[in-house]
């Protein structure tokens, strides 16, 4: 679900601040791409933690024991809401990023595959988690993060994004999982990207 769409939030100037916040890049890093740059929301002191006080508030009553950060930038919002909420952080890596013992989950990219890793024993089975990412457009690197949990018997209570397409929670692409985004990407006026072709690094 979208923040706006939800009961206590509509109409919440909390997110147009946070949306209006992200700066965005047009053809960057190739042509078409309406880069959603979340770097200038960390520069605003009260956007960033107006969009952490938001995943705060809906987490801390459901008992999540993980907070999952898939790399990179959900590490910059993911262990902020863990300490608010009394959960662990665990960090979702790009490949041989840690240092120890892990556990790999591939997935497909438009372009390729890629993989995500986490240390073995990070997760005990029967934890609750969220998964915590800054964008979500295709859903295969939050799909691959939920998989990646599950193997080692954790229970995936929801993902969150701060950014994402609203064609992704209606196509139910992450393995059933329920998607809680705070903004829609916006779109720079005077642009000739295409429509619907938003991402930050790749589509996610």
């Amino acid at each position: 679900m979208f923040a706006g769409d939800q009961n206590g939030l509509q109409g919440d100037p909390r997110l147009k601040a946070i949306s209006e916040a992200i700066r965005v890049v047009p053809h960057f890093p190739k042509a078409g791409i309406m880069f959603q740059d979340i770097t200038t929301l960390l520069l605003d002191h009260k956007a960033f933690k107006d969009t952490v006080d938001i995943f705060v508030d809906r987490y801390r009553d459901m008992d999540i024991s993980v907070v999952a950060g898939v790399e990179a930038r959900g590490f910059m919002f993911g262990p902020s809401i863990a300490l608010a909420i009394g959960a662990k952080f665990v960090p979702l890596r790009k490949p041989r990023k840690l240092p120890g013992e892990v556990i790999s989950e591939a997935y497909v990219l438009e372009y390729g595959t890629d993989c995500l890793e986490m240390h073995v024993g990070a997760v005990q089975p029967g934890e609750r988690a969220l998964v915590i990412d800054d964008l979500v457009a295709t859903g295969g690197t939050l799909s691959a993060a939920i998989r990646l949990l599950e193997r080692v018997g954790a229970q995936v209570v929801e993902c969150a994004c701060v950014v994402g397409l609203r064609e992704v929670k209606e196509q139910h692409r992450l393995n059933g999982k329920p998607l809680y985004i705070l903004v829609e990407p916006r779109q720079q006026t005077n642009c000739s990207a295409p429509s619907g072709i938003i991402s930050l690094l790749s589509l996610c």
